[in-house]
């Protein structure tokens, strides 16, 4: 994953230099956000499914 800048690309990294455990907090929230929200789409698919076999 990474984030376009004009002309620049910046890659999502999990490092963090002013951290004691250099595990950046952004970078795990990212994770946990970005699992939510393929658990919550694979939720709204089976639903979509089920309703159109209602």
């Amino acid at each position: 994953m990474a984030f376009m800048l004009p002309g620049k690309e910046l890659p999502m990294t999990d490092y963090c230099a002013f951290s004691k455990d250099h595990k950046c907090v952004k970078f795990t929230d990212y994770e946990i956000t970005r699992h939510e929200l393929e658990e919550a789409d694979e939720l709204c698919h089976g639903n979509w499914i089920e309703i159109q076999h209602l």
